[in-house]
């Protein structure tokens, strides 16, 4: 079972999208509220893939991303963002982010978007 790493700042979002994954057979493997705590869970838990929202306090997303895969460069990591962050999204893009999904999201896009980073086919 894939274990996932959820990072936002918003815990009700956090919830949310800890609801789609363990409805969808993917397991929690932490949290983290900011993208240094992600990388200290990162490192802790050694999750199959990160969820991680940009905008954040302390450490955004982009530099979570940017430092965990400083750390594992093989690291599989979906940004999370709202509508209007299209400039941050294509940052995070180039920075090696492995896919993006946008707020609101729906279950399958979120869905999709891991299962196709694990090369698992649609079912």
């Amino acid at each position: 079972m894939r274990k996932i790493l959820v990072v936002d700042d918003a815990k009700v979002i956090r919830m949310v999208i800890k609801q789609i994954l363990t409805r969808h057979g993917f397991q929690i493997a932490g949290e983290a509220g900011n993208g240094r705590e992600a990388l200290e869970k990162y490192k802790e838990l050694k999750p199959d893939a990160v969820t991680m929202d940009i905008i954040m306090p302390e450490v955004d997303g982009i530099q979570g991303l940017k430092e965990i895969l400083a750390f594992d460069k093989q690291a599989k990591v979906i940004m999370i963002s709202a509508i209007d962050q299209r400039d941050s999204l294509t940052d995070a893009i180039r920075n090696g982010a492995t896919d993006y999904v946008v707020k609101p999201f729906e279950d399958d896009r979120m869905v999709t978007a891991l299962k196709n980073i694990f090369g698992e086919a649609q079912s």
